[in-house]
C-alpha cells in the first residue's frame, strides 16, 4: 500500500489515473480548465467582497485552496474555491476580527477538516435530510441577496449592522440615497444574466452580462460609479495604485495581516478561543457544500468520490491558503457543473483552473479594476437566487408532512435570523425529534387468531399470540411494551414472535425487564419466538436469561406452540 493510499491523499486523482492518463485526456482537462479559470474570476473578486475583504483574497483562494484540493482531494471533477454559502458565515468573521482573523478562523478550519476526513465522518453527510439542506441554503440565498442591495442599488451607507431586521431597516432607510446610474447598471447586468440562458450560445454568460454592466458603466462619470478601481487599492514601492495587485501571492503569517483595528493580531488563548465557533461553522459548511457537491458530480458523470479523501485534501487546502492570503474555501457546485460540461476528466482540470487564475490576475489586472460594484452585485443576485432553489422549495412543501414543513422553514428562518451553525443544529434535532415520532407509531403488536395461516396449532383460551413488527427503542418501546401487561385474567401464556423486530436499544431492554418481572408476579410465562440477532445480543448483554418456568426463547413461532398446543387436525 502506497503512502498516499494510507494517508487518503488525492484519492481522486490516483482514481482518474488508475486506467492511464492520455494527451487526449490532458486536453480535454486543459480546455474545461481554462472554461471553469475565466469564469472564477469576476465570481472569486465577488465573493471576497461580499465576505468584507479586498477581491484579490478571492482569486488568491482560488489560485492556492483550488490547486491544493484538486491535487490532494477525493473528487475527480470538484473545483473549489470561494463559495457564496461561506458569504453569510465569513462576513461577520470579518466585521469581528478583520481579515486577519478570518485567514486564522479558515487555518482553524482546515485542522477541524483533516481531523474529520481522518476521523472518517466523510459518509455523515447521508444523515442530513433534504428539508435541513433546502433550508439552510435558501436561507443562505435570502441573506446573500439582502447584502447585495446596497452596491446594487449605489445607497450610500458607512457599514450594515450585525442582526438580519437591523439590516433590513437600514436599507429601507437608505433607499432614497440610490445612485441611478449604478442601478442602471446593476439592472443591466441582471437582466443579460437572466436572458442569456435563453439565447443558443454556449458561452460563459456572466461574462457577457458583467462586460455589458462594464459598458454601460462608461457612459456615466467616474464619480457617479463605484468600481473595483475606485474602491480597492494596493500598495508598491511605496506607490499606492488603485484595483488588485498584477501579481502572485506572497507567503505571509495569517496573524500579522490586521484585525478590526487595524492592527497585527495577537495569537493568544483568548482569540482562539474566539475564533473556535466560527471556525467550526466554517468547518461543517465546508464538510456539508463539498461532500454534497461531489455527489453531484457523480451523478453527472458516473464516477465515485472518496468521502473522507475529499475532506482531507479541503482540509489541506484551507490550511494552505491562509498562508498566501486565501480566505476560504471549499467545493462550488456552479464551477464543477461547468468543469464536467466542460469536457473535464480528471483533477488536472481543476488545477489548470487556479493556473488560469494566476495568469488572469499577472494579465488582466488593470481591466479587472474597471468592474462595476453594481455588476458584481448583480452576479451575486443571481448566484443566491440560483442558492435558494425556489422551485424545489415550494415542492417539497407541497410534499412533504407537517414535522418536514416544520424542519424545513425552522432552518430557513433561523439560517437568516441567526446563524447557519444554529440553523442545522436546530434542524437537525427537529428532523430527529419528528423521525421519532414516526417511528414510535411504526411499532405494531397484532395479535395472532386461530385460522391465522402462521399458525398450524389450536390456540388454548389461555395462550395468546402477539407478532411484534418494528424497531423498539425508546421513543414507542416503553407504550407498546406497558401494552403486554393488559391481558385478560384467563391468559397464562403470552407469546410474542419478534420475527418483525430487527433492532432493540437499551431503552426497550429496561422497559421489557420490567415487563418480564411484571408478568413472573402475575404467574403469566412469557416466550420470545423468533429473536433476530441484534435484540438477542443485546438481551443477553443485560443479562436477561431464558428460565424454565417464566421465560423461554424459542427459535420459531411454530416451535414454541408445539411445547403445549395440540396440532390442528
Amino acid at each position: 500500500m502506497s503512502p498516499l493510499h494510507r494517508l487518503m491523499l488525492a484519492t481522486g486523482l490516483r482514481h482518474s489515473f488508475a486506467n492511464g492518463y492520455s494527451l487526449a485526456n490532458l486536453r480535454q482537462d486543459a480546455l474545461a480548465g481554462l472554461t471553469v479559470g475565466i469564469i472564477a474570476i469576476p465570481l472569486g473578486m465577488a465573493l471576497a467582497i461580499a465576505s468584507g475583504v479586498a477581491p484579490q483574497y478571492g482569486l488568491y483562494t482560488s489560485m492556492i485552496a483550488g490547486l491544493v484540493i484538486a491535487l490532494t482531494g477525493g473528487s475527480r471533477l470538484s473545483v473549489s474555491g470561494p463559495t457564496a454559502a461561506f458569504v453569510v458565515v465569513l462576513y461577520p468573521i470579518t466585521q469581528q476580527f478583520g481579515l486577519g482573523g478570518l485567514l486564522l478562523a479558515t487555518l482553524m478550519a482546515g485542522v477541524m477538516l483533516l481531523i474529520m476526513g481522518y476521523a472518517r465522518l466523510g459518509r455523515l453527510i447521508e444523515y442530513i435530510p433534504v428539508p435541513v439542506v433546502i433550508g439552510f441554503t435558501a436561507g443562505i440565498g435570502i441573506v446573500i441577496a439582502t447584502l447585495q442591495i446596497k452596491d446594487f442599488a449605489g445607497l450610500t451607507l458607512s457599514e450594515l449592522p450585525a442582526s438580519y431586521p437591523e439590516k433590513v431597516a437600514v436599507l429601507w432607510n437608505a433607499l432614497p440615497s440610490t445612485s441611478s446610474a449604478n442601478l442602471i447598471i446593476g439592472i443591466t447586468t441582471l437582466a443579460v444574466l437572466i436572458l442569456w440562458p435563453r439565447l443558443p450560445i454556449r458561452l460563459p454568460g456572466h461574462l457577457f452580462a458583467l462586460a455589458a454592466g462594464t459598458l454601460v458603466a462608461q457612459l456615466f462619470s467616474t464619480d457617479q460609479v463605484a468600481t473595483i478601481g475606485s474602491l480597492f487599492s494596493y500598495e508598491l514601492n511605496g506607490e499606492v495604485h488603485p484595483g488588485i495587485p498584477p501579481f502572485p501571492p506572497t507567503p505571509l503569517l495569517p496573524w500579522q495581516l490586521p484585525g478590526a483595528d487595524g492592527q497585527p493580531l495577537v495569537l493568544n488563548l483568548a482569540l482562539f478561543q474566539a475564533l473556535l465557533l466560527p471556525a467550526f461553522s466554517i468547518a461543517m459548511l465546508g464538510a456539508i457544500e463539498s461532500l454534497l457537491c461531489a455527489v453531484i458530480a457523480d451523478g453527472m458523470s458516473g464516477h465515485r468520490h472518496h468521502a473522507n479523501g475529499e475532506l482531507i485534501g479541503q482540509g489541506l487546502g484551507n490550511l494552505v491558503a491562509p498562508f498566501f492570503g486565501g480566505i476560504t474555501a471549499t467545493a462550488a457546485i456552479a464551477r464543477t457543473v461547468a468543469n464536467y460540461k466542460a469536457g473535464a476528466f480528471s483533477p488536472i482540470a481543476a488545477a489548470i483552473h487556479a493556473l488560469v487564475v494566476l495568469a488572469g490576475v499577472m494579465l488582466l489586472a488593470p481591466l479587472l479594476s474597471l468592474l462595476p460594484m453594481a455588476a458584481l452585485s448583480a452576479l451575486l443576485l443571481m448566484i443566491a437566487w440560483n442558492m435558494s432553489e425556489l422551485p424545489q422549495l415550494v415542492r417539497l412543501l407541497k410534499i412533504s408532512g407537517h414535522g418536514d414543513r416544520l424542519v424545513l422553514l425552522t432552518t430557513l428562518i433561523l439560517t437568516v435570523l441567526v446563524d447557519m451553525v444554529v440553523a442545522v443544529g436546530a434542524g437537525m434535532v427537529l428532523a430527529a425529534l419528528v423521525f421519532m415520532q414516526r417511528m414510535s407509531h411504526a411499532v405494531q403488536l397484532t395479535p395472532l387468531e386461530q385460522g391465522n395461516p402462521r399458525l398450524q396449532y389450536f390456540l388454548p383460551s389461555n395462550v395468546c399470540v402477539l407478532k411484534v413488527s418494528g424497531p423498539l427503542f425508546f421513543a414507542g418501546a416503553e407504550r407498546t411494551l406497558q401494552s403486554l401487561l393488559q391481558m385478560d385474567d384467563h391468559i397464562d401464556t403470552l407469546i410474542l414472535h419478534m420475527d418483525g423486530v430487527p433492532v432493540i436499544d437499551a431503552s426497550a431492554v429496561t422497559c421489557l425487564e420490567v415487563v418480564i418481572n411484571e408478568l413472573r408476579q402475575r404467574q403469566l410465562r412469557l416466550i420470545l419466538a423468533d429473536l433476530q440477532p441484534q435484540p438477542q445480543h443485546a438481551l443477553a448483554q443485560a443479562g436477561i436469561k431464558p428460565d424454565a418456568d417464566w421465560l423461554r426463547f424459542e427459535p420459531t413461532l411454530q416451535q414454541s406452540l408445539q411445547q403445549n398446543i395440540p396440532l390442528r387436525s
